[in-house]
């Protein structure tokens, strides 16, 4: 049976782990963002860079969205809650990465990239360019989006999601994509994205017996 998880699903947690997590961003944007950007850039050659390219793809929302279609369409007809659980899937990726790509193109953040070659940090706002489209990471919502859908549809494996989609964040980090505050705030879009999409729409058919 799904995972009831009353304490997730809690709006007043939500919305206070999403103000602490703003002002980390915005303390990470002043302190610690561009310094960390050069410290990582030093790793570019390390023997294990390629292993973080590798775990980055695992963000790549078109994985899950494709699966979580076929899974509607195909089991619709025979089993109804596992369909019900694709569209959970593909709902939370696909939510998640809308309105994190309407955000990057609002405030447009000028990705490290710009930092490291020309010296440029900040926001420019309006930019659909990638080079200007770093807060928030979609890496980072994706996979958390997809590390809490998962553990709430199969809970014994949820330590084993979370650290994924840890991963997948902190990847974005160390390939020198986003900057710390971006992959803070992306990773709690995610996790709030499916939160309360599982609250709103699929609580109670995900845990109808």
């Amino acid at each position: 049976m799904p995972y009831r998880a009353p304490e997730l699903l809690d709006y007043q947690k939500v919305v206070a782990a999403t103000i602490a997590t703003l002002l980390l961003c915005a303390a990470a944007w002043y302190l610690v963002d561009a310094p960390l950007a050069y410290f990582v850039r030093q790793f570019r050659e390390a023997p294990w860079y390629g292993i973080w390219k590798a775990i980055t793809l695992a963000g790549q929302s078109e994985w899950y969205l494709v699966a979580g279609l076929v899974m509607f369409a195909a089991l619709w007809r025979w089993r109804r809650k596992a369909s019900l659980a694709g569209l959970f899937l593909f709902a939370s990726v696909a939510v998640s990465g809308l309105a994190s790509d309407l955000v990057k193109i609002t405030v447009g953040r000028a990705r490290p990239k710009l930092l490291l070659e020309q010296g440029i940090y900040g926001f420019g706002g309006f930019h659909v360019e990638h080079a200007w489209t770093s807060f928030p990471s979609g890496h980072s919502a994706t996979g958390m989006s997809v590390a809490v859908t998962l553990s709430l549809l199969f809970p014994r494996f949820r330590p084993l999601f979370m650290a994924g989609g840890l991963l997948i964040a902190l990847s974005r980090l160390v390939l020198d994509q986003h900057y710390l505050s971006d992959v803070m705030a992306g990773s709690m879009l995610g996790i709030v994205t499916a939160i309360l999409l599982y609250q709103r729409y699929f609580h109670t058919a995900l845990d109808a017996d």
